[in-house]
């Protein structure tokens, strides 16, 4: 598949360029700086990534990059950009729909807040306590569903670049709600409880960069099985 990564150079985006070159996928990233980017990749990698050094705000760039294009991985910016990251989202999907080359499909990173909780009509973004940036990714969110785009929105907790499990453990994967056992009783919490409860299990949402990012490629096709769906993740120990 054509695969074009905005944000190519940050923490995710770097992992799903390398992972989707080894897959055999034609790698595009779109990029501010250039010597970043080759600074990042070995010497093999570089041979074969097509490179796009321009404004990720340019609404004619970005589009004349999604031309042709089969899926797009938007791993740019970050809630704590407030507007700006709003913006960046915005003009991407803008231009995905309007790009008539363009096949569709389409992932965006949101966060572990953006996920439902079970047995709750609430989301962790909107409960009191949260980070208010967060809400940046409830209006991604909120983009997205207003497109007819095959799109998809990773919802990790904290990423790292690896994490060590004292017991085998395996990938869950969850669409809409959190990916950890919730107990049932937690429809009988006020929300600053149900704050408090989410707030002392964080750890468990904690997710290595690598897992996201093949996650996301492993899903790349259109009409797979996260179409339009909210998707987290968590590591299970083994037989759970």
């Amino acid at each position: 598949m054509k695969i074009i990564v905005f944000g190519a150079t940050g923490n995710t985006g770097k992992r799903v360029l390398a992972q989707g070159l080894k897959m055999g996928h034609e790698m595009t990233a779109f990029v501010r700086n250039s010597k970043k980017l080759f600074d990042q990749l070995d010497e093999h990698s570089a041979q074969y990534v097509n490179v796009i050094v321009d404004d990720i705000m340019d609404p004619v760039s970005v589009g004349e990059a999604l031309a042709h294009q089969d899926a797009a991985i938007i791993a740019a910016g970050h809630a704590g950009q407030g507007e700006e990251f709003v913006r960046i989202v915005d003009n991407i999907i803008t231009q995905c729909e309007f790009q008539p080359s363009f096949s569709g499909r389409v992932w965006i990173m949101g966060g572990a807040g953006l996920l439902g909780i079970p047995y709750t009509d609430l989301i962790g973004n909107n409960l009191p306590g949260f980070p208010p940036e967060y809400k940046n990714h409830n209006r991604n969110f909120e983009r997205l569903q207003q497109t007819q785009l095959d799109w998809s929105i990773m919802c990790p907790g904290t990423m790292s670049d690896s994490i060590k499990h004292p017991v085998p453990v395996h990938l869950h994967v969850t669409t809409e709600t959190l990916p950890i056992p919730i107990p049932e009783k937690i429809k009988e919490y006020s929300e600053a409880e149900i704050t408090h409860h989410l707030f002392s299990r964080l750890q468990e949402l904690d997710v290595a960069y690598d897992d996201v990012a093949k996650c996301m490629l492993d899903h790349i096709e259109l009409g797979g099985s996260f179409k339009r769906k909210r998707v987290g993740l968590a590591y299970r120990g083994e037989g759970r």
